[in-house]
């Protein structure tokens, strides 16, 4: 029996299972809403999943891995995720940045241990991001949040005043040597923005400051203990969740006060463009995604063997050099280039968490920025950049999974063009995600909403844009009786 045959209507219906959506589901269930989220996939989770990719015994995480704004999620924060199986594994130092003749700049938990490692830069560093952490959660309330009057206006003020400067130019004349210069362009390179854009400093000092708010953690027994404790939480506060239901039209939906779409704006405009304006669904189709990713899972047979072994405290390490060469390789994916030097993100989940690989093994997880749909593959020039920096890490690979940019978008349609955190955070989308409104979660149709990442706050597992979207939703129920969007 297809769901809108079944006589049940809702508060809300939430189309999609990942953080967003389902933190919105959350949200509007805790309010006393009847809600139900339909789930295209076998399991819920979007971009938080875990699988064998490789060998037996050999766990990874799909997509998201690390989960920086996971732990300091306000809305996270207030839900008790740990009652419902999510526990958080610290690592000692959230980034090792690796350099070719110097040890690698590590950021530990601990400013002042980060500031040793920094030379003349210390003072310089120490002074960036000590006024953020005596309230770092005050400060990721407003940063974590859609634009509006935030609730520490003088920390979120400094905070702008540095974040609006392109990442090159703000590292070079804050820094003057090369190690605090290259720990903030790996931080700055989350933007997936070429540096030279006004704004791309802010992703710097927002993945700096966090790690000496909370280390970077992984979930203990992979990413996907995040959506199965929120569906379990939801489920307690009687929500529903309907997997294997495939939406590609608004006559596969229920009677529902509101519907809640946690997809790209593209799939929004497919299912909902009937009862939306055709303005508004030519608007959402000029958002724009940028760049994709390509991803390789390895199988491996023990630890990677860094050159300096305090990588190994890490639960991220970012490859790439210097400022300059970061700045290079995603300045080349920004012109639609491959660079052959690419700045790489690497995770290494078992290192913190054992369940991850059969004793004595371990996995690996890498990737990095590419064109949008690119089907280029980046395995020599990634793996080429570790064996840079960890001698003999070819040697370990027993297994390798691979995914570029087209095999994100076939695993998760919200990925358009292999786009994994939700599209562009440029000037001109950072704050008017998808299009500009003054509630950016709603559209002209009272009842259609929209809460995925393509939302402000954007990328990341947070699931603040699901937890503002359903706000702006129950701002409306009341007004709303449940029907269906069209016609039998």
């Amino acid at each position: 029996m297809a769901v809108n045959d079944r006589d049940e209507s809702y508060d809300a219906v939430v189309i999609g299972s990942g953080p967003n959506g389902l933190s919105a589901a959350v949200a509007l269930a805790q309010a006393g809403a009847s809600v139900l989220v339909l789930e295209a996939a076998d399991e819920i989770g979007g971009g938080t999943r875990t699988t064998e990719l490789t060998l037996p015994g050999f766990r990874h995480d799909v997509c998201s891995a690390v989960h920086t704004t996971g732990i300091l999620s306000p809305f996270f924060r207030s839900l008790p995720l740990e009652e419902h199986g999510l526990r958080w594994i610290m690592p000692k130092a959230s980034v090792a940045h690796p350099l070719d003749d110097q040890p690698a700049v590590m950021l530990w938990h601990s400013v002042e241990e980060t500031c040793a490692g920094l030379g003349a830069d210390a003072t310089s560093y120490r002074n960036l991001v000590t006024p953020f952490i005596d309230d770092p959660h005050g400060f990721f309330q407003d940063v974590l949040a859609p634009l509006g009057m935030p609730k520490h206006p003088a920390m979120f003020l400094r905070f702008g005043l540095r974040a609006m400067w392109p990442a090159t130019a703000y590292a070079k004349w804050r820094f003057q040597q090369t190690r605090a210069r290259a720990l903030f362009a790996g931080c700055a390179g989350h933007s997936i923005l070429p540096f030279h854009r006004l704004f791309t400093a802010a992703l710097g000092l927002i993945f700096s400051i966090a790690g000496h708010a909370e280390p970077w953690p992984v979930a203990a027994g992979g990413s996907e203990a995040i959506p199965r404790a929120l569906g379990s939480l939801l489920k307690k506060l009687g929500g529903e969740i309907h997997t294997g239901v495939r939406v590609a039209s608004l006559r596969d939906l229920p009677a529902a006060r509101v519907y809640l779409f946690d997809t790209s704006p593209d799939q929004l405009a497919s299912i909902a463009g009937p009862v939306l304006p055709r303005g508004y669904v030519r608007r959402l189709g000029r958002y724009r995604y940028g760049p994709g990713a390509f991803k390789l899972d390895w199988a491996l047979d023990g630890a990677i063997p860094w050159r300096d072994s305090n990588c190994l405290e890490a639960s991220t390490v970012h490859l790439g050099g210097t400022l300059e060469e970061i700045a290079a390789g995603e300045a080349a994916v920004a012109r639609g280039k491959h660079p052959e030097r690419p700045y790489v993100l690497l995770c290494q989940q078992s290192q913190l968490d054992p369940s991850r690989a059969p004793a004595g093994k371990h996995t690996g997880y890498a990737y990095c920025h590419v064109p949008a749909g690119s089907t280029a593959d980046m395995t020599d020039a990634i793996e080429s950049q570790v064996e840079r920096f960890a001698p003999g890490f070819k040697d370990r690979i027993l297994s390798r999974h691979v995914m570029n940019a087209q095999d994100f978008q076939r695993y998760n349609p919200n990925y358009v063009g292999g786009a994994i955190t939700g599209g562009m955070a440029d000037v001109f989308q950072l704050f008017t995600r998808p299009v500009a409104r003054l509630d950016p979660y709603t559209t002209p149709n009272p009842r259609v909403l929209i809460c995925s990442a393509s939302t402000p706050p954007g990328g990341g597992v947070h699931g603040m844009c699901g937890y503002y979207a359903a706000h702006s939703a129950l701002k409306k129920m009341d007004r709303l009786a449940p029907k269906p969007l069209v016609s039998a």
